[in-house]
């Protein structure tokens, strides 16, 4: 019997070894998982932006019995008794009764405050109703905006904007003639439009 087991001893040592991995496999694989950990990052909420929107402007030309004549930039809304205040005030011969100081401003206007005594001012009050065209159709020079100037045959945008930058610096044409002092604006481009304007 001893002859026997020493027989098959290396076969049991084999069987034996096995039982154990298989075992300890066993063992390793009931284990239960690790837990996962979440970790969540919060993302903070974006902050509105605190600087407020800039008010819209307008800029107007006031001329004529004023103290300091010239471009200015205004807020939207802005009346004509604001224009006023801008160009230093009155001048001591200005007739404030002929215009409106409470009337509501609009962008690319001019405000024109006549003098005492003065029969035809060279552009519409300020109380009249702003805007280029007058009773008899025709575009106003003086007052016209560059987009109505380039309505005009042959006057297109930057002519039209050469105008109104004319009269910004050397203020209201006395005569529709004067618009031939404007670069660009010949003979044939008057004869065009001459009939189509006035002051």
């Amino acid at each position: 019997m001893l002859e026997g087991l020493r027989r098959y001893r290396g076969y049991i040592l084999i069987v034996l070894v096995n039982l154990i991995i298989t075992g300890a496999v066993v063992i390793f694989m009931s284990r239960p998982a690790p837990k996962t950990i979440a970790i969540e990052v919060a993302t903070p909420a974006p902050v509105p932006s605190l600087t407020p929107p800039l008010p819209r402007q307008i800029v107007v030309y006031v001329s004529g019995a004023v103290q300091s004549p010239g471009v200015y930039t205004l807020p939207d809304g802005a009346r004509v008794d604001d224009a006023l205040r801008a160009a230093g005030g009155p001048a001591a011969d200005a007739d404030l009764a002929r215009i409106n100081l409470a009337r509501r401003l609009h962008d690319e206007e001019q405000v024109y405050v006549p003098r005492q005594g003065e029969a035809n001012p060279p552009v519409p009050a300020a109380g009249a109703t702003s805007g280029g065209s007058t009773t008899s159709g025709r575009l106003n020079i003086n007052t016209a905006t560059a987009t109505e100037l380039a309505t005009l045959p042959g006057i297109g945008p930057a002519l039209a904007q050469r105008i109104v930058e004319y009269r910004q610096t050397h203020g209201p044409f006395a005569r529709i003639e004067d618009l031939k002092k404007v670069s660009g604006i010949g003979d044939k481009v008057f004869e065009r439009i001459k009939d189509l304007i006035t002051i």
